[in-house]
């Protein structure tokens, strides 16, 4: 018995000494495995995969507490971006049908929007990107592994499916993409029981009819704006101030068209509990931070947009010594995505001070593809990435806020041109243009080399998007100045720009 143990304990280290050996000669499952199928992780794994990489992607995306499911792509695929902007684009159509008697057509007055017509088929849209995203990893020939992934060691990965069935991989560098999901305040009483996130709202098969969103992050913006303009009764309930982190003037100009536009708004206010009645609606308790006053509605929905947190708790991150911030759950990366650990790296809205946007993700993770592969040794630049809200008034911007700016160079060092103008398709329909604004930061000294750009007003990703690669350029005032613009477009007024907020003139635009 004791020559049969003393055998298997040679096997073992036998064993132990091969899979050491196989790693230092580097013969891995793979060359790279990529846990989560968003958009960076995917981007990720096909650039490797087309660079001469093997590579594997796990993903499997947990149903909600609601059970809201969905397939490969991420958040932005299934529950952000594409679902988000097809819904905005319904409540513009609703806009625009307004507008057009203005214009001449004959339109019934009576007109009424169908959420189950427009739920299928941005639904559709999203389930044949899912099965889009499934053929492009396998022509590039990637593995797609519908698995949940954790960390064993730094080369080895734990794949469990939904149906409990267990494999390991090993892999010479492991990138971590697994994203984040909306957050529920547990504190208060029903949230959890009878409110639903943005994981749940783009899939409802019917109107969530009087809703209440509870938030003023671009998530709680977005969702309240298409859900006014489909129709829907809609509040949105904030606790302090509106689009944390963006320039606030321009969020102030957002809200206020937000609230003409007929979204209501409970400022200074917090939930206190939410309560099922026994005809289904559900009955919110909350608390005016002013007047120290309780206030209760019903509603048919509860719509928590209260921020996200990153999906890092499975990963077994601690054990491998992959550090994270405590406060956040978010990863520790360096300037090449790299984590504390060697070979593990770590992007899009997992790493700690990320920006949480599908293009900077996306581009993050094909440059760290090229790296890992030898191809490039080019980082992933962070600064002036432009973004939009695509709230009824879209709001876009790239660079420094204006308080930014000033925190950054102080007050007296900045120069702000403004304008406020109206744009020409609003003129017929006779629609208020009050909140349209466009607002450029610049240094003073010099060149006036510009710190922040932020416009308000119809497609302003559009606008912003072509700004910005001024940015990558040393974009400066004169370089506005001196670009002759495309007549009559919203975007021409940034040419025209000549009014500084420090003149205190008025900075209307009259005629053309």
């Amino acid at each position: 018995m004791a020559a049969f143990s003393r055998g298997r304990q040679i096997i073992k280290a036998f064993r132990t000494l091969i899979f050491r050996r196989n790693f230092t000669a580097g013969t891995f499952d793979y060359d790279l495995v990529v846990i989560g199928g968003g958009s960076g992780g995917l981007a990720c794994s096909k650039e490797a995969a087309q660079l001469g990489h093997r590579v594997a992607v796990l993903d499997y995306v947990e149903p909600s507490l609601k059970g809201t499911k969905w397939g490969l792509g991420g958040t932005c695929v299934n529950v952000g971006c594409i679902p988000k902007k097809l819904m905005h684009q319904a409540a513009l159509l609703g806009t625009a049908v307004k507008d057009a008697r203005k214009y001449g057509w004959q339109i019934p007055e009576s007109l009424s929007h169908d959420w189950p017509t427009m739920a299928e088929a941005v639904q559709n849209y999203v389930r044949s990107l899912n099965w889009g995203h499934r053929v492009q990893l396998q022509d590039k020939k990637v593995k797609y592994l519908n698995m949940i992934g954790s960390l064993v060691d730094k080369h080895t990965i734990r794949a469990v499916n939904a149906k409990g069935k267990e494999m390991t991989l090993t892999t010479k560098n492991i990138v971590l993409a697994t994203g984040g999901r909306p957050k529920y305040p547990t504190h208060v009483p029903g949230a959890v029981e009878f409110g639903i996130t943005s994981d749940d709202v783009f899939w409802l098969r019917e109107s969530p009819k009087k809703t209440l969103v509870v938030g003023a992050s671009y998530v709680a913006l977005e969702c309240a704006g298409f859900l006014t303009g489909i129709g829907l009764d809609t509040t949105v309930m904030v606790r302090s101030i509106a689009l944390r982190g963006f320039d606030q003037q321009m969020s102030g100009l957002v809200t206020d068209y937000m609230e003409a536009y007929g979204t209501k708004f409970s400022w200074r206010c917090t939930p206190k509990s939410v309560e099922k009645l026994p005809s289904g609606l559900l009955q919110v308790t909350w608390m005016d931070l002013n007047t120290k006053e309780e206030h209760q509605d019903t509603f048919n929905t509860v719509l928590w947009a209260v921020g996200r947190a990153p999906e890092t708790k499975t990963l077994n991150l601690e054990k491998v010594g992959v550090e994270i911030n405590k406060e956040t759950g978010k990863i520790i990366v360096a300037a090449d995505e790299a984590t504390s650990v060697p070979n593990i790296f770590a992007i899009g809205d997992i790493g700690e001070g990320r920006p949480e946007l599908t293009p900077t993700a996306i581009k993050a993770g094909k440059l760290l593809a090229r790296r890992l592969v030898g191809h490039s040794n080019e980082l992933m630049n962070y600064e002036s990435v432009a973004t939009t809200v695509f709230t009824p008034l879209e709001y876009g911007c790239v660079g420094l806020s204006e308080e930014e700016a000033e925190k950054k160079h102080g007050k007296d060092q900045i120069e702000v041109y403004h304008a406020f103008y109206k744009p020409l398709e609003f003129t017929v329909a006779e629609r208020d243009a009050s909140q349209c604004y466009i607002k450029v930061v610049c240094l003073r000294e010099g060149e006036q080399r510009v710190l922040g750009l932020h416009f308000t007003g119809p497609n302003a990703g559009e606008v912003t998007q072509g700004f910005s690669l001024g940015f990558q350029c040393g974009l400066t005032y004169e370089h506005l100045r001196n670009t002759v613009g495309i007549h009559p477009t919203c975007a021409e007024e940034f040419t025209k720009l000549n009014i500084t907020k420090r003149s205190g003139l008025d900075a209307t635009v009259t005629g053309c």
